[in-house]
């Protein structure tokens, strides 16, 4: 009988232990069961958005405000068009804010932070952050820098 209670014991801990496992892996994915906040819609383009994933969180002031909810091309223009939800509290964004592509840690997690500007105007629903800049690209810059690098050697 002892015996038995240990199994049980032993069987509740270890399916306790799956489910603690579980809610790790769901909050670190960014996949939650809780219901989202109010959020409004915004867009922003950029040349270059090398990294950048759909769930990726959008920041203000290193304080989350929304995440990325799409990411496509906009044929008109050939940039990358990213959709982004923003917590209804913060609904004051001006229009001439600033929306860039960032790096989080030594891992590369990209994400978009957002500098607030100076304007009276506010972005209302589907409104577009006119004023971007593009994520860095590694390759790009180790090229530039192994091209000049060739470069003086030559002259």
């Amino acid at each position: 009988m002892q015996i038995r209670t240990l199994e049980i014991g032993v069987g509740l801990f270890l399916l306790a232990g799956l489910l603690a496992l579980l809610l790790l892996a769901l909050r670190v994915s960014g996949l939650s069961p809780t219901a989202d906040t109010n959020t409004y819609t915004l867009y922003a383009h950029f040349d270059n958005i090398a990294g950048l994933t759909v769930r990726a969180k959008v920041t203000m002031a290193g304080v989350n405000i929304g995440k990325i909810t799409a990411i496509d091309l906009d044929r008109d223009t050939y940039t990358g068009r990213v959709t982004m939800a923003i917590d209804e509290s913060v609904n004051n964004l001006p229009t001439d804010s600033t929306a860039s592509i960032l790096t989080a840690g030594l891992l590369g997690e990209k994400y978009i932070g957002i500098s607030v500007g100076g304007e009276e105007e506010v972005l209302k629903e589907g409104g577009t952050i006119r004023d971007t800049q593009s994520s860095l690209v590694l390759e790009d810059l180790i090229g530039k820098f192994l091209m000049n690098s060739v470069n003086k050697e030559a002259k």
